[in-house]
């Protein structure tokens, strides 16, 4: 690369959005500015690096390189992305000092990191953190750029996380599918089972809750009613619910019984209660609260924020913390003043004359260190009406309300409890009724009848059991005497534990602290360096990616409703069950969180050097549980499961089919002959007739299989059946139902019977479709070209 000329300096931003408003900031000619749009370069296939590498084979595994090789890119367009490189490299020339401008984080830092590594830029190099896009935000960016000249080594520290993050991903996903598609998949799998570092522990979290929830059994418990009558002439209900449920129905006899005697005075308690706002949003908090309400996937959600925040509406969204720094507590009023000119009908709540209030420390938003980066607020620059689309605009809403909310007083309830204690033969036993009136609204006002709702249970648990509440209490009297005009008992039933739902994954991966009992396990997840983010599994930025995953490889269903619950299917609880008999750390969440805590050390290092020897000592250790992996595979047997259970819906819905008739007789045939039982839904699926054929028919031999990859036995084509049974019919003899089911003896069949030019030539005429007058010709079919792909999580 040519020798820079002093004083220029190059801006390499992440999208032409953010490109066209920092430019308004600087307008030396010394100034150059490059856009990248997304990631440029993408790591390429192994079959791409060798030719040997490209079937599936146990024993070219595992399969380890010191760097993931890299290529040009293209955009979802298909068009490369070569252009963007020789501009960029072009722009580099002259230049003695780069500024990386890309969106904070570790993908922002990669992003333009990997492209000066590909490109050879050995010059300065800073980092720009842009927390948002409005003016303010942007002038904050530029300050902190010139207060920190050693930006650009912690940035390269960051940068080297994400590559040590692609390089896990790349290596676990390319020897951990292959091995164990090769050894533990169940034969009537005909897919790969796809294996990651972060979605393998995820499925276990939800096939640990799918098993508790299956082993589950429902028991009745007891809840005793006593109705009263007091002096006053009032009449009420109180009820005893003890925390440890009453199983017992002779125990809730026996309280029953003592209760329906019962007399005395009542005891009435009131006491106001404050209510606190929510906390602000997080992208995983954001995408729960959107999936709830309004039903959206969270990657539907994660691409709505990243809209705003490229048009400067909002703060940047990737961000793990709920929290706000406090020197940003200076722009609150501006804020607020710019947020209810858009909602003008929310104006009142903030006179003048009062000032917003400010909550501090763990009573509020305001910390002096809120994380990496601070959670997802509104700006100064606010959208017009009619701006934005009707989701934008619903997102922006909700983001603007919670920062409104924050900056309220806190709602005040009159909380009225009344209570008695009855004397029974197992103790003394307390009855207790509620009720609560809003005293003051607070922040509630923002939110009017819908702050009531907006209560967030804990994923995977069992609903909370709330205390009896009554919509209106009598007015009794603290001391009032009564006595009892009857008794009950209620039956309730326990509930299992509820199934974490898709808005909800995204949220437990990050705070599997709440998933947890053991107070051990507990600490092993807190986090020191910032107690408000626990550790947990993969990055903010990726984590709504790892439900798809798990969908496309039908280790998961999904349910109905708004928010669908997720479910844990045969095959992915036969995949988990495999992987943790044979490497238990892949299927341990807790084990993962630390281990990805320890990798986020990498970003953390103060010098380039520190950071680069991390990152050797991370690829070394990478390296040795792959090979621990790969022998441990190596001698496990292959997972049985029944082909019945497994969920259709395999690639273009195929799996959906019925089997021709052919297949159906073939496998019945078969079933007669070897006398075993037809399996079920042989008849009506492609899938379970195919696995049986497959199982019944004679297996390839395993070199075979490895070599063609996990696909299984393949069916002949249309074009292939056609042929065979007009060379069946031009010689006289009978198509073998075989034929119809399978590739291989369909070719076989073909190879023995089209020899003869003349029956080869009428058996081509009678199966070629009539082609109408002025029809193209036709092309004959390109051979199919199967291409393995590592899966991965890519979470940089």
């Amino acid at each position: 690369m040519p020798a820079p000329s002093p004083g220029r300096t190059l801006f390499f931003f992440e999208k032409p959005s953010a490109m066209r408003e920092l430019k308004r900031f600087f307008r030396s000619p010394n100034t150059v500015c490059v856009a990248a749009e997304g990631h440029l370069l993408t790591a390429e296939e192994p079959g791409d690096v060798r030719p040997d590498w490209k079937p599936w084979r146990f024993d070219a595994l595992p399969i380890v390189l010191d760097t993931i090789p890299v290529a040009c890119g293209q955009n979802r367009s298909g068009q490369s992305h070569a252009g963007k490189l020789a501009a960029i490299r072009e722009a580099l020339s002259g230049v003695d000092r780069v500024i990386i401008a890309t969106d904070p984080g570790r993908e922002g830092s990669m992003i333009a990191w990997e492209v000066l590594e590909h490109l050879g830029w050995r010059g300065r190099v800073d980092r720009l953190k842009l927390g948002a896009l409005d003016d303010v935000s942007i002038r904050r960016a530029f300050a902190g750029l010139a207060a920190e000249p050693d930006s650009g080594e912690r940035d390269y520290a960051a940068y080297l996380e994400a590559l040590c993050r692609q390089y896990e991903d790349y290596h676990l996903g390319l020897n951990g599918t292959r091995a164990i598609s090769l050894r533990l998949r169940p034969a009537a799998f005909r897919e790969p089972w796809r294996f990651g570092g972060v979605q393998t522990p995820t499925l276990a979290i939800l096939a640990d809750l799918e098993a508790r929830i299956r082993a589950f059994v429902p028991q009745d418990f007891f809840r005793v009613g006593l109705h009263l009558g007091t002096a006053e002439g009032h009449a009420l209900t109180l009820w005893h619910a003890p925390k440890e449920r009453i199983l017992d129905p002779e125990v809730a006899e026996t309280i029953r019984a003592a209760a329906a005697g019962w007399s005395g005075p009542i005891r009435v308690e009131q006491k106001d209660v404050r209510r606190t706002p929510p906390r602000l949003f997080s992208k995983d908090t954001l995408a729960r609260r959107c999936a709830k309400r309004f039903g959206w996937d969270p990657q539907h959600t994660a691409k709505l924020a990243q809209d705003l925040y490229d048009q400067g509406y909002l703060s940047y969204p990737r961000t793990e913390s709920e929290l706000l720094p406090e020197g940003q507590i200076g722009d609150a009023t501006a804020i607020i003043v710019a947020v209810t000119g858009v909602l003008p009908e929310l104006g009142p709540l903030f006179p003048p004359e009062q000032k917003p209030v400010i909550r501090r420390g763990k009573s509020g938003p305001y910390v002096k260190d809120p994380g990496e980066h601070h959670a997802i607020v509104p700006l100064r620059k606010v959208p017009e009406r009619g701006r934005l689309t009707g989701d934008q605009a619903r997102l922006w809403e909700l983001v603007a309300k919670a920062y409104l909310a924050a900056h309220l007083p806190d709602g005040i309830d009159a909380r009225t409890g009344i209570t008695a204690e009855v004397g029974t033969p197992l103790g003394p036993k307390r009855f207790a009724v509620s009720g609560t009136v809003v005293r003051a609204p607070g922040w509630r006002a923002v939110y009017g009848a819908e702050a009531d709702t907006e209560v967030d249970l804990v994923p995977g648990k069992a609903r909370r059991e709330e205390e009896a509440s009554a919509a209106r209490l009598p007015p009794v009297r603290d001391g009032e005497a009564a006595a009892a005009t009857g008794a009950e008992i209620a039956t309730a039933v326990t509930e299992p534990p509820r199934r974490i739902t898709r808005g909800e994954l995204p949220v437990v991966m990050a705070r599997l602290v709440d998933q947890v009992e053991d107070p051990a396990v507990k600490r092993a997840l807190e986090n020191p360096a910032n107690p408000n983010e626990p550790k947990g599994l993969g990055t903010a930025a990726t984590r709504d990616t790892i439900l798809p995953k798990l969908l496309k490889s039908r280790y998961v269903t999904l349910g109905t409703g708004k928010d669908p619950a997720v479910s844990v299917t045969e095959v992915g609880l036969a995949f988990i069950g495999a992987v943790r008999a044979v490497f238990p750390a892949y299927g341990d969440p807790v084990g993962r969180a630390v281990f990805e805590a320890e990798l986020a050390e990498i970003g953390r290092a103060a010098t380039r050097a520190e950071a680069e020897r991390r990152a050797e000592e991370f690829r070394q250790r990478t390296r040795a549980r792959l090979d621990a992996l790969i022998a441990a595979i190596a001698g496990a047997p292959t997972i049985d499961l029944d082909p019945s259970l497994i969920p259709p819906g395999g690639p273009g819905g195929r799996d959906d089919r019925a089997p021709t008739p052919a297949m159906v007789a073939f496998a019945v045939s078969l079933a007669e002959r070897k006398g075993v039982p037809l399996p079920r839904g042989c008849k009506s699926s492609m899938r379970v007739c195919r696995t049986f054929l497959d199982a019944q028919a004679g297996p390839r031999a395993q070199g075979d299989m490895e070599a063609r990859g996990p696909d299984g036995v393949r069916a002949p084509s249309e074009a292939m059946l056609r042929y065979a049974r007009s060379l069946a019919e031009a010689r006289g003899i009978a198509c073998p139902p075989e034929v119809e089911a399978r590739f291989e003896a369909c070719r076989s069949f073909l190879d023995a019977h089209a020899g003869r030019p003349d029956t080869a030539r009428a058996a081509r005429k009678s199966a070629a479709p009539s082609r109408g007058r002025g029809a193209a010709p036709r092309r004959k079919p390109a051979p199919a070209r199967r291409q393995a792909r590592s899966a991965g999580d890519r979470q940089p």
